[in-house]
């Protein structure tokens, strides 16, 4: 399901260290992996001394990470870092994409040229998002936030075979309902029995995983970001539909333009890196 992973790397040291803590896991040790690195245009002759450079660099990080060379597809390419990270994905037709963020919101994003919103716009690829501000761990406990939409399905899956073979994880099945109230007290039973967790519990358990789950009430990503808080949790997986129709796919989304969608606050808020799921869909 991740089998193509593309690093865009930009010398941000937790997006590094996430790498790292994503190709410890048994379920990647024969994903492929691609790194790159975008410089910006240069003459002929400068443009020699910056690839040069550039190859150095990733050559250091593969060396710092301790990544076997004969699984790393280097590739250093002069252009628009925004424009350039999109185009390769669709090359090298990545299952995911790993990238440093500022964390930005809104128009500051915008102002700010950031790169991974821009990404996160126009991608139809799961992206893995890692924050400067926030501290890399080993994963041992893995929030899954869950709705009845198939993104948050497919979500699931990815986690469930992200964390195949690794046994250090728990998982904690999350499912924040706005229709009840936050100070809701819902008993364990009726955590299990939520019909949206239930056939949740039901895969993780055929699949051997360790898991607890929650139910609340109260603002979707709001909740869901001062769970994560609570619960120490080293990564977020959650759903992340294209909801653009084909011929818009070029067009950024306005909502996510202006960090008005669900997983645009928690891609900013969240307090650890987040893996937005995303499907591409068959048309």
């Amino acid at each position: 399901m991740l089998k193509k992973i593309l690093y865009a790397d930009s010398g941000a040291e937790n997006a590094q260290d996430m790498l790292k803590t994503l190709l410890e896991l048994p379920s990647t040790k024969s994903s492929q992996l691609s790194i790159l690195r975008v410089i910006s245009p240069k003459t002929t002759q400068e443009e020699s001394q910056a690839q040069e450079q550039a190859k150095e660099t990733v050559e250091a990080l593969i060396s710092k990470l301790n990544i076997e060379p004969n699984r790393v597809n280097t590739l250093v390419q002069e252009g628009d870092t925004k424009t350039t990270v999109l185009k390769v994905a669709q090359d090298v037709d990545a299952d995911l994409i790993i990238m440093g963020s500022r964390g930005l919101g809104k128009l500051q994003a915008i102002l700010s040229n950031s790169v991974s919103q821009y990404v996160f716009q126009l991608t139809d690829r799961s992206m893995l998002l890692v924050k400067d501000d926030v501290y890399i761990k080993r994963l041992k406990r893995v929030m899954v936030a869950l709705d009845k939409s198939p993104a948050a399905q497919y979500a699931l899956d990815v986690t469930l075979a992200l964390l195949q073979g690794y046994n250090d994880a728990e998982i904690l099945l999350t499912r924040v309902n706005p229709d009840l109230d936050s100070n809701l007290a819902i008993s364990q039973e009726d955590m299990e029995n939520n019909p949206i967790l239930a056939p949740a519990i039901a895969k993780v358990k055929r699949m051997g995983f360790s898991y607890q789950c929650l139910v609340t009430g109260g603002r979707p990503a709001q909740k869901i970001c001062s769970l994560a808080e609570a619960r120490n949790i080293d990564l977020l997986v959650l759903g992340s539909p294209e909801r653009r129709p084909s011929v818009a796919k070029s067009l950024p989304d306005i909502d996510r333009l202006l960090g008005s969608s669900l997983s645009d606050y928690i891609r900013i808020k969240a307090p650890c890196p987040v893996l937005l799921a995303r499907q591409e869909v068959a048309v």
